[in-house]
């Protein structure tokens, strides 16, 4: 059960990674087809604060995948259940306040990483 924990923390970490790379790198590219809810005319305007929302997605990924690093067992839970909390009250509040599919794709894989560390 701790290996399938580790993957599915890998897994969140690499979700964000590529959250951080489309807000910060490709908002006026890619983000256009992915954030298809958006005005075409959005883009480049809101492209400072995209990055900065990237940005934070980053600090997220570097927490899990510190994580994965830690010897530590007790340290290596408490760690990757707090920046796996940070992704469920992110994916919570995105969920509720812009889309419920938010919650889906962020959140819900954070929950079960966080769901499948504690059983481990």
């Amino acid at each position: 059960m701790h290996w399938l924990s580790l993957i599915f923390i890998a897994l969140v970490a690499l979700e964000h990674l590529y959250i951080l790379w489309l807000e910060m790198f490709a908002w006026t590219t890619k983000g256009r087809s992915v954030f298809r809810s958006l005005h075409p005319d959005l883009f480049e305007p809101t492209r400072a604060m995209a990055a900065n929302q990237g940005l934070y997605n980053g600090f997220l990924a570097a927490g899990l995948i510190w994580s994965l690093f830690i010897t530590n067992a007790e340290w290596q839970i408490n760690v990757a259940s707090f920046f796996l909390s940070c992704v469920i009250v992110a994916g919570l509040y995105g969920g509720i306040t812009v889309d419920k599919s938010i919650f889906m794709k962020q959140g819900l894989p954070a929950l079960l990483a966080l769901i499948l560390l504690i059983l481990g």
